[in-house]
């Protein structure tokens, strides 16, 4: 994978909040099963597919990660709140350095279920 594409979609700002908050890879003690891979390039990935539209299984072999583990490690942190947690980790980051801003904000009804007004 390119540094430039890996250093834009996870600085290392990014990955320094993201990787404490992502779970470790824990080899069986019996041997077998997946070999670990580099949570980084994993991490990368994923955050390609999320920010692209790519489907997983066209994610590039550039990343080198195969569409099947990027799915796999996203669908093991979502219900975790692995994401939440990075994004509140993200905000809280920025708040401490004065440069997160409240002036205007955007409400997504995707994320934000809508109120229901009186009949």
């Amino acid at each position: 994978m390119g540094v430039d594409l890996s250093q834009r979609l996870a600085p290392d700002g990014l990955w320094e909040l993201g990787a404490p908050l992502l779970p470790s890879f824990n080899s069986r003690p019996q041997g077998g099963g997946t070999a670990p891979c580099d949570e980084r390039a994993v991490f990368t990935a994923v955050v390609y597919v999320l920010t692209s539209g790519c489907a997983w299984r066209h994610l590039p072999e550039t990343f080198g990660v195969s569409p099947a583990t990027a799915h796999r490690r996203f669908t093991a942190w979502t219900p975790a709140g692995r994401w939440r947690r990075l994004h509140r980790a993200v905000l809280d980051e920025l708040g401490a350095r004065g440069e997160l801003g409240w002036a205007s904000a955007i409400v997504d009804a995707a994320s934000v279920r809508a109120k229901r007004g009186a009949r």
